[in-house]
């Protein structure tokens, strides 16, 4: 059957069922074939019967020029740049900033993040005239913060495929053709983060770092001589793992909180004694985050090179994790479910490619965040962490509701306490909603 007559066949095969009296502006919509997504060039040659939005061959010979038939599908379609129904908008890669994209879609989904930055206050006062209306001229951030609202804002409600991040990479002075380290971007960026959102009035602004990603635990040493115990309290925002040794998760916790022994030229200065003494030390987690971010030290330094280098031990990791038999205070909520995964391809511990797996907080679908590609991960759980080509290196986790176990070559846990499925709405601040209709704006003329 030409592709026509089945694209007709298949929009008036509600008509067999329905009867006329229950017949829908959904059903009439569907069999004018609506909301049809257009033809891409190539696919198709000419403006086809079967589809009312296609606009392939309807006169771009005049301002291209006379040109092969056979060479006409290789012209760029415009329409290759919007973003699809039901989809996220990607990120450009400026170069070597891939460890940047993949962080800030894991950030963009923690939604209690991305409502609060949206209740920033801006600093452009002269952004807006007397009466609320936008002024005519282009909105440049000033703040971190404004140029996380610019990027969450388009990667919200933008109608484009993907967006480019040079601004907000710009900001942070950062070298856009040398890969930084994954893990010390995101300690030194969440710690410029709070620092800014620290100076907020708001204080479901001004703490949301704090609240979102930051535990407290003590490192406890006690005197084998006299038992005297003393403690040193320290703030975290991710628990570095050792894996060596270690074949699962559970594992590398285990050996982070060991107590270690002091003993020899290691030996404790205990203060009740006045001398040095033979002691133990060890970690004691007081409290957790609503997002565990745990770090796998899969980047090590080789005495022998002087460099480092990458470990490529396979870790196995639950999709749920029960945390409570590991926190001092028991009886609390402790029980943190994946929620993304980010990835490290290549064999260096100096380059490669960053891409994140990461879990739709309100539907439950898993993506694929690849800079400017997303992909749905439908049917694909039990490769969560795991790539086609198998050069992974690291893994970024952060946890959601999973049923299965799984594996992966992975730097990075992040587990959170907050449900799937949530019904949280992030309502977009008017600044963010006029940049969005500007730039949405531009591209109407490829519709």
């Amino acid at each position: 059957m030409a592709p026509r007559l089945q694209l007709e066949k298949a929009a008036w095969r509600w008509a067999e069922t329905v009867r006329p009296e229950e017949v829908s502006q959904e059903h009439i919509e569907t069999a004018y074939r609506i909301w049809l997504e257009p033809c891409i060039r190539g696919v198709c040659r000419r403006n086809c019967k079967g589809n009312p939005n296609c606009l392939v061959g309807i006169g771009e010979h005049i301002w291209l020029g006379e040109i092969d038939e056979n060479s006409f599908h290789n012209i760029d379609d415009p329409n290759c740049e919007r973003r699809k129904k039901n989809s996220f908008v990607g990120l450009t890669n400026l170069g070597a900033t891939c460890y940047v994209n993949t962080f800030l879609q894991v950030w963009f989904l923690n939604l209690e993040l991305r409502q609060a930055l949206y209740l920033c206050p801006s600093t452009c006062s002269d952004y807006m005239l007397g009466d609320g209306i936008q002024e005519e001229k282009d909105y440049e951030p000033q703040t971190i913060c404004e140029h996380l609202q610019y990027l969450f804002a388009l990667l919200q409600n933008s109608n484009r495929r993907y967006i480019d991040p040079s601004g907000f990479v710009k900001a942070l002075g950062l070298d856009t053709g040398q890969q930084q380290d994954a893990q010390e971007f995101s300690k030194l960026f969440m710690s410029l983060l709070e620092d800014t959102l620290s100076k907020q009035k708001n204080p479901d602004v001004r703490n949301i770092v704090q609240q979102q990603f930051c535990g407290e635990y003590a490192y406890v040493t006690v005197c084998n001589q006299c038992g005297r115990e003393s403690k040193l309290l320290s703030k975290f925002y991710e628990l570095e793992l050792n894996i060596q040794g270690h074949k699962q998760l559970t594992d590398c916790i285990s050996e982070f909180l060991k107590e270690e022994k002091l003993e020899g030229d290691n030996r404790y200065f205990c203060e009740n004694c006045q001398s040095k003494q033979n002691a133990t030390r060890k970690i004691r987690l007081l409290s957790l985050p609503c997002t565990l971010n745990l770090q796998l030290m899969r980047f090590v330094f080789d005495r022998q090179t002087g460099h480092k280098k990458k470990l490529n031990t396979y870790i196995g990791f639950s999709e749920i994790l029960d945390m409570e038999p590991y926190v001092e205070h028991k009886g609390g909520s402790y029980v943190y479910e994946l929620s993304a995964v980010l990835i490290h391809r290549g064999v260096s511990a100096y380059s490669g490619h960053y891409i994140a797996h990461v879990k739709d907080p309100q539907s439950g679908e898993w993506y694929k965040f690849n800079d400017e590609d997303i992909e749905k991960m439908e049917g694909k759980k039990l490769q969560l962490g795991i790539e086609e080509d198998l050069a992974l290196d690291e893994v970024q986790t952060m946890v959601s509701e999973l049923e299965k176990r799984n594996g992966s070559k992975c730097v990075r846990d992040i587990y959170s306490r907050c449900p799937v499925g949530r019904n949280i709405a992030v309502e977009i601040c008017f600044r963010g909603i006029c940049i969005i209709s500007t730039d949405n704006r531009l591209l109407t003329p490829f519709v």
